[in-house]
């Protein structure tokens, strides 16, 4: 793929810094991505550890921000998430870093499933395993908890775009997903089609995100998406029954 080149030259001119890790965030409201930058300045650093934040506004798309955003840094971990997503987990990063210190393991995410469904929709997969608080509406906080992994992490084929940490930069396909839907089960596809894991954490003690979505109905795009996500990757699913 074109977009796989220009990147691999752009990796071969430029080394990651191990000692960084950049948290990623497309913006649209100024209000949500102040909340959500409180609480990532907060979070405790390793020694030696630098943390970085783009915030990257007037995004074509949500792969086509976080390819820019991408570009932008030099930190070998990444972290895109949504500007409503609230990082509570202090010690994130040194969580990351274990998990990370296995190279099979492209990327982190919350929540996600087992195994992909004929639809492409995580959430529709028979194992989702995960925790994440949700606080759509004032003073309501619905903890939304799935099975937990036996040991400290499951591998998963997709998790959701709320939170999405990396060790590897892998391009999001904005060719395909030019919208704000599917983005992130395809970069979970497109982490597995190199032969890295993708992994939800054991957060059986306390969870690491409160996402805080306002309710909406299923967007009428979505529908496109999920169908454009099928003729890519329909073939490579091996749905559980």
């Amino acid at each position: 793929m074109l977009i796989d080149q220009c990147f691999l030259m752009e990796r071969q001119e430029r080394r990651l810094d191990a000692k960084k890790i950049c948290f990623i965030t497309c913006v649209n409201n100024e209000e949500l991505y102040a909340e959500a930058l409180l609480y990532l300045k907060h979070l405790h650093m390793p020694e030696g550890m630098q943390a970085e934040y783009v915030g990257v506004r007037g995004a074509a798309s949500m792969a086509a921000g976080y390819n820019e955003g991408m570009r932008k840094s030099d930190a070998k971990y990444k972290v895109y998430l949504h500007q409503d997503t609230l990082v509570v987990n202090k010690d994130l990063a040194a969580d990351l870093l274990r998990l990370f210190a296995d190279a099979s393991i492209g990327a982190v995410g919350v929540i996600g499933c087992r195994s992909l469904p004929r639809s492409g929709v995580w959430w529709d997969g028979l194992r989702t395993y995960g925790r994440v608080l949700h606080a759509c509406e004032p003073e309501s906080v619905v903890d939304s908890r799935c099975k937990e992994p036996d040991g400290p992490y499951m591998a998963v084929e997709a998790v959701d775009g709320l939170f999405i940490a990396t060790q590897y930069d892998v391009p999001w396909r904005e060719d395909l997903f030019t919208g704000w839907h599917l983005y992130d089960t395809s970069q979970c596809r497109e982490f597995a089609r190199r032969g890295y894991q993708v992994v939800v954490p054991n957060q059986e003690k306390d969870f690491w995100c409160i996402h805080c979505p306002k309710e909406k109905p299923l967007a009428s795009e979505y529908k496109g998406y999920q169908k454009v996500f099928l003729q890519e990757y329909g073939r490579e699913l091996h749905p559980e029954v």
